[in-house]
């Protein structure tokens, strides 16, 4: 199935959606090494402190050498400091691909107007992907979107939201089919896909939101008519899934799931690479979340578990790992166990007067820019 974002033609329409703390240029290596030719996103960073050259915002802008296309997603609430930002991005050479981040449901971000809070001001919105598109354009260098169905149930903005994105010029766009207040609980209300495949048919449309297998993918886009998908927690301490949605979406078999030994192998050249990249002692403390991940559905033990959650060096999570069954096989249903945030619904952050005290038809040409631009490093999940 082809599939392209800008220049770039994917072997799968299959693309990772960027997860603060955990698509650094690590996971993502792990992630390319069962597909290559997919679009692997970089954790989310803000348009503010790339402008003003922050060096830790500056790590987390980190490419593998041989990884193309270079796609990185930004967010921020303020159409000019956007556009500089891409612009600097483009001008130096640093990135392939530019993903914008209007889904983020984090407290921390949309109280400051940005992620998921920027759809219900649709002209700052519009503002906001113009000045990213025009600043791209001359580079070659594709935009694309992403966001969720609107703050709440009785305040839906992805139909109007899809439509701004189609005028801009974004390159294709992507839906998580949950609202803000829903967070990530309950199931993804794939129907939003469909109803977002409609109404906008002149770009390519992903749909995101619960896709644990393979199969998922495929009935995903068989039921809503969508152009592709997005993964995210499914990926979670299982990086082949990539190599398994490469397989289903071109009709061949999946492979079978994973003995523990094939498993652990994985994890540990993970946490190598994790070193490499952060140094011993940073590297095993962020790597102890990927731990449960990758054991989610294996009968390992409490004990086990305990130990991995606390694990201070690659020796020590090797050791772990040689006194484990290499044969065992995953529970029936492992595979569809929820990993990352499943924590909703959440109240829903705003800023001060961004949604109180107005008619919604006033808040339609609403360009007010939030007063975030002393902010110099958020990230959200």
């Amino acid at each position: 199935m082809s599939f392209t974002i800008g220049p770039y033609e994917l072997s799968a329409p299959v693309v990772l959606a960027p997860m603060a703390g955990v698509t650094n240029a690590p996971f993502r290596t792990m992630c390319r090494r069962f597909a290559p030719g997919l679009v692997y996103v970089n954790e989310m960073v803000m348009a503010t402190p790339v402008v003003h050259a922050n060096a830790k915002t500056d790590r987390m802008i980190s490419f593998a050498e041989d990884e193309h296309p270079r796609s990185l997603q930004l967010y921020g609430s303020d159409p000019e400091i956007m556009g500089r930002a891409v612009s600097k991005l483009c001008d130096a050479g640093r990135v392939d691909h530019i993903d914008i981040n209007f889904g983020c449901p984090a407290a921390k971000v949309t109280r400051r107007g940005g992620g998921a809070a920027v759809p219900a001001r649709p002209e700052l919105l519009r503002a906001i992907l113009r000045a990213a598109v025009s600043n791209a354009s001359p580079y070659g260098v594709p935009v694309t979107a992403k966001f969720r169905m609107g703050l709440f149930d009785d305040w839906l903005t992805h139909i109007r939201t899809g439509e701004v994105c189609a005028e801009e010029g974004v390159a294709s766009i992507a839906l998580h089919a949950r609202t803000v207040q829903q967070h990530y609980s309950g199931e993804a209300r794939w129907e939003a896909i469909g109803e977002l495949k409609q109404a906008v048919g002149s770009i390519p449309v992903l749909g995101n939101g619960d896709i644990w297998e393979a199969s998922d993918a495929v009935r995903m886009m068989a039921e809503t008519g969508c152009d592709g998908v997005v993964i995210g927690r499914g990926c979670l301490g299982r990086p082949w899934l990539f190599g398994d949605l490469v397989e289903a979406l071109a009709g061949r078999p999946v492979p079978p799931s994973r003995v523990l030994g094939e498993v652990c192998a994985v994890m540990v050249e993970h946490a190598r690479l994790l070193v490499e990249h952060l140094g011993e002692n940073h590297a095993m403390r962020d790597f102890r979340k990927h731990t449960g991940w990758y054991m989610s559905g294996y009968p390992v033990g409490p004990e086990v578990r305990r130990r991995f959650s606390m694990v201070k060096s690659l020796m020590e999570l090797e050791d772990i790992v040689a006194g484990l069954d290499p044969a065992a096989q995953i529970v029936e249903g492992g595979e569809r166990i929820k990993r990352g945030h499943t924590n909703g619904p959440i109240k829903v952050s705003l800023p001060d007067g961004w949604l109180d005290g107005h008619r919604r038809e006033e808040l339609l040409d609403d360009v007010t820019v939030p007063d975030d631009d002393q902010v110099m490093a958020l990230s959200g999940g």
